[in-house]
């Protein structure tokens, strides 16, 4: 069995410039670094910029404003590029992905060739050779053959169930596992899958850069440690810990309802877990080893399940959690958007609650951490029962709902989820603006303030909501009441947090 060690980037012998589509989700976001250790010249293609203020290697690449949609801006940041690495899913954007990755993988193509591109890298699915795919597995096919059938050599690689920290896959069997002592569950959790770490993806997908041959196919790609389903979930229990896992099989495949019912329990929005859960209707595993003829494996070895989850862990308990599935599944688009207090709002219906409390023996540094480690496992101090029901009703309605968490529990960047919510601006010691995420008929935003006041200090919150018609201005007459008893709870409680030693 393969032991788990460091990654080490070995250098390219052939530096290339490499443009990522999808650098800000979950495979792109952990490829770039290690290309650029690798030596690449590397370009990042992102919808706004602002997506990548906290990210640690921004200085490093060359950033494109680039709208896949319509293929604006793709044309230059292809200009002069070696190798594209076509990352970008449309699964969590809603019930038409299959046609806009199809759409965007013809505009990527096109781009390529016109621009002299050597080669285009695409990271697929893993499915048995047969007609009736479920949706996410067909569309995923499909642009691989997209791709591959364009003028411009592809490498289209296929692989299952990505076992890292973060991962969408990954968030799914824990979740289900830590939910669950008895989890009933369709005929589908037999099928047998073969789970491959993160770490093992990025090192395919980063040595693919560095071929000098035109390889044009598909190739599985796989840990060949192959289980059922049902077991992945129960050996993730005992990997972490927890009391014995079981799984009832029923006699049902059930797939839709499967995922709402995935999606209930789990942090997953319903646009992920229905494609997710649907896409298990098949098995999930490597038909050859094909690759082997043309990228080796790595030094070390291929992890197995257990290393992976062990080191999934490990990473999340050292606050190494560099991309999750939270971060782009319906919700880094939204920082684009405007604020509520750009020109271009003015006359805008705009409601406001504004209150400050002051707490005369408490600094701003003491308040601060509170406040950016609010939410997930801290809660929200103020009516829990309040926030839980409305919470629900949120994941009932199609929206996040509250168990969605942080990625940190005391950390928080640019694009984080915090449940409902995201952070869409963030002054460290000072100002988080939360964009809310959840269903309502308008948009939503909440502040929190600190600053110095006399020797104490002030906590200002601010909502703010523009409502969609007269329902949202219904929605705003109802809740605003209850922001007296809430708000004010809320500030006395993060004191009485940061009083604590």
């Amino acid at each position: 069995m393969a032991q788990s060690h460091p990654e080490t980037i070995v250098p390219s012998p052939h530096p290339r410039t490499v443009l990522v589509l999808g650098a800000t989700g979950y495979i792109g976001g952990r490829l770039v670094p290690r290309l650029l250790q690798a030596g690449h010249r590397v370009r990042v293609a992102v919808r706004s910029p602002q997506k990548l203020e906290q990210v640690p290697w921004v200085d490093q690449v060359d950033v494109h404003r680039v709208d896949l949609d319509d293929g604006h801006g793709l044309a230059e940041a292809a200009t002069g590029v070696e190798v594209i690495h076509h990352l970008v899913h449309s699964m969590g954007s809603g019930h038409d992905f299959e046609k806009k990755e199809a759409a965007t993988a013809h505009r990527v193509a096109e781009v390529a060739e016109a621009a002299g591109v050597r080669r285009i890298v695409y990271l697929g699915g893993l499915h048995p050779d047969k007609a009736d795919l479920s949706m996410h597995m067909r569309s995923r096919a499909q642009v691989g053959r997209i791709l591959l059938d364009s003028p411009v050599p592809t490498i289209a690689f296929q692989a299952g169930i990505i076992i890292g920290s973060g991962s969408a896959s990954f968030e799914m069997v824990r979740h289900l596992a830590m939910t669950l002592r008895l989890m009933p569950a369709p005929n589908w959790v037999n099928n047998r899958v073969e789970p491959l770490a993160v770490r093992d993806v990025l090192y395919y997908l980063l040595k693919a850069v560095d071929l000098d041959e035109d390889v044009n196919r598909a190739f599985d790609i796989g840990s060949h440690d192959v289980h059922k389903y049902a077991d992945i979930m129960k050996r993730f229990g005992a990997i972490a810990g927890l009391k014995p896992r079981h799984v009832l099989v029923l006699p049902l495949p059930a797939p839709t309802l499967s995922g709402i019912w995935v999606g209930l329990v789990t942090p997953l929005p319903f646009t992920l877990t229905l494609p997710l859960v649907q896409s298990l209707q098949e098995n999930a595993v490597t038909k050859d080893s094909d690759i082997d003829e043309v990228i080796p494996p790595p030094p070390d070895g291929l992890l197995s399940y257990e290393q992976s989850v062990r080191l999934a862990l490990q990473r999340e308990a050292e606050g190494a959690v560099d991309t999750n599935w939270a971060a782009v599944a319906g919700g880094l688009d939204q920082a684009a958007k405007p604020l509520p207090n750009d020109p271009e709002w003015a006359g805008e219906r705009v409601y406001t609650d504004d209150r400050t409390l002051r707490f005369p023996d408490l600094t701003p540094e003491q308040l601060w951490p509170v406040v950016e480690g609010i939410g997930g496992q801290h809660g929200w101090y103020s009516w829990p029962l309040a926030w839980r029901v409305r919470g629900v009703w949120d994941k009932i309605v199609g929206g996040a709902g509250l168990n969605r968490g942080r990625r940190l529990p005391d950390r928080l960047r640019v694009g984080d989820p915090v449940d409902w919510w995201r952070v869409e601006e963030l002054e460290p010691g000072h100002r988080l603006l939360l964009r809310a995420e959840m269903r309502v008929s308008g948009r939503a935003w909440l502040e929190f303030t600190t600053s110095k006041a006399g020797r104490g200090s002030d906590l200002r919150q601010r909502a703010i909501f523009i409502p969609k018609g007269i329902r949202g201005q219904l929605y705003w007459a109802f809740v605003s009441p209850f922001h007296r008893f809430i708000f004010p709870a809320m500030a006395k409680n993060i004191a009485r947090a940061a009083e604590k030693p």
